[in-house]
């Protein structure tokens, strides 16, 4: 599938801005399942941007303003090529006991995907009425898709129940949040049972063109979901939102060990007392990509970068 991928944020101050840095997580990553063909960031007002990669392999773009400015402009624009991942049937019906002496093996390696960190705690959650997800005997892939099923079923998606500061325990007693917090919610379940796992940053198209009765939640903004380590060295995603393995309609971006790692924007001005945000997505699924990303992008000025 090909895909446009729109990401605009806006911020409108309140009084002039007299200087202003942000760095920015938005640039899709090349991997097996997904190519980037052509990608495209505006700001404005205009400025040179930097990039470098992070310690987690991420894209990284930052760049500074430092003059009188009312508004901030950040636009990403990108034709990204998604492939069906490889057949891990066979991974996935690994015992769980034994995918976990195997991950006891590599415990370097994966060391800060196992740990605890301040949105994904691994002590003061209350799952005691919770059905066990892992059993020793089972699969390993059933375990996950069991875990997966319980949090799609147990929790409503209800955007403005909480913020990116919601604790995770609060998310837990009132059953409800949004997809960053259903993922950080797995990934205290994964790795308080010895799994390693990652959270991930990226987006999903809500309506599949083909279909009628397939809608996701999530495409609105950006869009989360976890990662788990298997057995082979494989990354296997899952979508607890919509109760999915992650596939061809999901655009990765950016993975960390919590949404702190990944956040598309975070930056400081100085000069105004407050701050007004909008920010709008959108994922296009493409028939004639050249045609659309350039009737996409505007003629002032940008900053290439492919």
């Amino acid at each position: 599938m090909r895909f446009t991928v729109t990401h605009t944020t806006q911020y409108k101050y309140s009084q002039p801005a007299s200087e202003s840095f942000a760095e920015l997580r938005i640039w899709p990553q090349d991997t097996p399942e997904q190519k980037v063909l052509e990608r495209e960031l505006k700001i404005d007002p205009w400025t040179p941007v930097d990039h470098y990669e992070d310690y987690f392999g991420n894209k990284v773009e930052f760049f500074s303003i430092p003059y009188r400015h009312s508004e901030l402009s950040v636009s990403s624009v990108a034709v990204v090529e998604t492939h069906p991942g490889p057949n891990l049937d066979a991974v996935l019906e690994t015992p769980l006991g034994d995918a976990r002496q195997i991950l006891n093996g590599q415990l370097y390696q994966l060391f800060e995907f196992r740990q605890p960190t301040a949105k994904v705690p691994l002590t003061g959650l209350d799952l005691k009425n919770n059905k066990p997800f892992f059993k020793e005997a089972d699969d390993i892939g059933e375990c996950l898709l069991r875990l997966n099923t319980w949090i799609y079923k147990n929790f409503s998606y209800t955007p403005g129940a909480t913020d990116i500061s919601t604790p995770l325990p609060k998310v837990l007693e009132t059953r409800k949040g949004v997809c960053q917090d259903f993922a950080h919610l797995m990934l205290a379940i994964l790795r308080s049972n010895g799994l390693a796992a990652r959270y991930v940053s990226g987006y999903i198209e809500a309506f599949d063109p083909e279909k009628s009765d397939n809608a996701l939640i999530g495409a609105a903004a950006s869009h989360a979901w976890v990662e788990v380590y298997l057995p082979g060295e494989h990354w296997i995603g899952f979508d607890p939102t919509n109760n999915q393995i992650v596939g061809e309609r999901h655009v990765k971006v950016a993975t960390g060990r919590d949404y702190d790692d990944v956040a598309p924007m975070r930056g400081t001005f100085k000069g105004a007392q407050d701050q007004r945000l909008q920010v709008m997505v959108s994922l296009e699924r493409m028939k004639r990509a050249e045609d659309k990303f350039h009737d996409s992008v505007d003629d002032i000025q940008t900053v290439t970068t492919k």
